[in-house]
């Protein structure tokens, strides 16, 4: 008995604790999570504005007029008269073949016209005598006539000497090999000595520096691209399709002139899958020199209502282009965009953003999806130095980027 009264009392005992321990539990809560802290962050406010548009391509310098130097005669080459590579003159001399034998030559053939004037001036005295008895039938009409084809016989023999003589002259004068044009020489192609005929006549080359032609390629889809641009109003191009081309050199420095389009090719090229565009650039002083690579910025083109944002609010992923924008909650939310062409500083953004959304500039790498932020201003815009321009290429291959030529160039290009 008493042992069932134990049991019983242990079991009350047993239950009495657990409520205990119940209850105390029920007494408490649970500590709140920490509020997660807002980032401090600067922010870029989108508007939409007509932005100028810069195409960037790839050139090369060509001489305007390159000019290649041909003897026009065989003999042996005497001379050289100018320095390899130098600048040279319209009408300087540049080489000369031996004179000897075109003076020879010369010389037989102004004694050939002295021979045929003598027998001019003996057929004229000639006629003369017989035209005044021919007509008091002194003699007969025959020898009138005869007087006469002497006459015109050795006149015209006058006359092919003549020409005999210029031809002469001529062939001396092309021992005498002269610069065409003012401009820059080449390296001399013969050593002097050597025989000169019509199977290597070439004897260097001549390139005139002002002004300078700029060839550039376009790319067929580039040149589709520019003109569905076109008619969908998200470029405009000048009234008058004037363009402003400007040169970038190897070093980076601009290139002080600016030129203007030319010439575009009509006819695609299939082995490079390209229209030729050339431009026209002043060089006055030989700065520019022909076969030089050049990077050739085409201005006067604009987006109408285009958003920007600074280059850096713009982050690069494996799945795209993604910027954090501030909603009404404060919270930044990713969103995917497509970029188009650098402006300066800025990214033109061709899809995903509208005028009066906030973006983050300053910040954006330390955000996640819905992360809360204390906007602490407007972000500074790094300024493009004076005189300097940004390079104009686009992030992974953006589909909407200005990559066309301007309207002016070919006609496969306009709308």
């Amino acid at each position: 008995m008493d042992s069932a009264v134990q049991a019983t009392q242990g079991r009350w005992l047993v239950a009495a604790t657990a409520m205990t321990i119940l209850l105390a539990g029920c007494g408490k809560s649970e500590p709140p999570a920490a509020a997660q802290q807002a980032v401090p962050v600067q922010v870029y406010t989108t508007r939409a504005q007509d932005l100028p548009v810069t195409f960037d391509f790839v050139g090369q310098t060509q001489s305007d007029q390159a000019v290649d130097i041909r003897a026009r005669v065989a003999g042996f080459l005497i001379k050289r008269n100018y320095t390899e590579g130098s600048l040279v003159k319209a009408n300087q001399l540049l080489f000369e073949i031996d004179h000897k034998p075109f003076q020879a030559q010369l010389d037989a053939a102004r004694a050939q016209l002295n021979q045929q004037k003598a027998r001019l001036e003996v057929a004229n005295a000639n006629l003369a005598r017989v035209k005044p008895l021919a007509e008091r039938n002194a003699l007969s009409q025959k020898d009138l006539d005869d007087a006469t084809g002497n006459y015109h016989s050795a006149r015209a023999g006058v006359e092919q000497a003549q020409a005999e003589v210029e031809t002469q002259q001529l062939n001396l004068s092309y021992t005498y090999v002269r610069a065409p044009v003012d401009g820059i020489s080449s390296f001399a192609v013969l050593p002097e000595g050597a025989y000169v005929s019509t199977t290597n006549s070439l004897l260097t080359t001549v390139s005139t520096l002002q002004p300078m032609r700029i060839n550039f390629s376009v790319s067929e889809p580039q040149t589709l691209q520019f003109r569905a641009q076109r008619e969908d109003k998200s470029l405009v191009v000048p009234n008058d399709e004037h363009y402003t081309v400007t040169v970038v050199m190897a070093d980076g420095s601009r290139y002080p002139q600016q030129g203007r389009i030319t010439f575009a090719d009509a006819t695609y090229n299939q082995q490079t899958g390209t229209f030729l565009v050339r431009a026209l650039m002043p060089n006055p002083d030989g700065v520019l020199r022909p076969g030089q690579f050049v990077r050739v910025l085409v201005d006067g083109a604009t987006r109408p209502n285009a958003i920007v944002v600074p280059q850096r609010a713009v982050m690069h992923g494996p799945k795209g282009d993604v910027v954090f924008v501030v909603d009404k909650d404060n919270k930044a939310m990713p969103r995917p965009v497509m970029v188009g062409e650098l402006s300066g500083p800025m990214w033109r953004i061709a899809k995903g953003l509208q005028p009066g959304e906030v973006v983050v500039v300053d910040g954006a790498g330390k955000l996640t999806e819905g992360a809360p932020v204390k906007v602490t201003g407007e972000a500074p815009i790094a300024a493009v130095g004076e005189g300097s321009r940004p390079p104009a290429s686009t992030p992974s291959a953006p589909a909407s980027a200005p990559s066309a030529p301007p309207a002016s160039a070919p006609p496969a290009a306009k709308s």
